[in-house]
């Protein structure tokens, strides 16, 4: 089944995309490449069961098996040790993609308590938006019942746009509820 977003970007995003910024061709419009969701265990790296807890709910949330990143190299003054596990990591691509940034844009994101919008000044200068959330409890698939502890997560989502402004227009169209500054 195609994803509601995915229809939403060929029929109505590129078009307008295009007129906006004089495109000659239509694979000149940027568009959402992938997107990368990303957790920080901290102390939770010594303690397997939240380990294990954490990468199901990630799992939960994207819908698809994260990855456990290790560290390179060992760090005494952080109590690190070479290739202990320092985080959690899922690369959404396609469809997957889709429909997490549509349950993020129209059910996660209004659910955070006292929601003003986004930042628009999150962008590296490459047209790429990274969001930092503090929770999980957000995401209707978490029960909370069965969370042992709140964590946050880092969500990063990369577009093949060449300067903020056409990732800020293209993240807009998606619906992305921005601030106004």
């Amino acid at each position: 089944m195609a994803q509601r977003l995915k229809k939403l970007y060929s029929q109505a995003i590129i078009p307008k995309l295009a007129e906006q910024f004089n495109y000659k061709n239509t694979l000149q419009v940027p568009r959402i490449e992938k997107i990368v969701i990303n957790r920080g265990l901290g102390d939770a790296s010594q303690n397997t069961k939240l380990l294990d807890s954490s990468l199901n709910e990630l799992t939960i949330i994207a819908g698809q098996k994260g990855i456990v990143t290790r560290s390179k190299k060992a760090i005494a003054g952080f109590k690190l040790r070479q290739k202990m596990p320092v985080g959690i990591s899922v690369t959404l691509r396609g469809e997957k993609m889709y429909g997490f940034l549509d349950r993020l844009i129209n059910l996660a994101l209004p659910r955070i308590r006292d929601f003003q919008g986004i930042n628009p000044k999150s962008f590296d200068g490459h047209g790429n938006y990274s969001l930092g959330l503090e929770e999980q409890l957000m995401f209707p698939e978490i029960d909370y019942d069965k969370i042992d502890q709140i964590r946050g997560m880092d969500i990063s989502l990369i577009t093949t746009s060449k300067n903020d402004q056409e990732g800020l227009a293209l993240l807009k169209q998606f619906g992305m509820p921005f601030q106004v500054i």
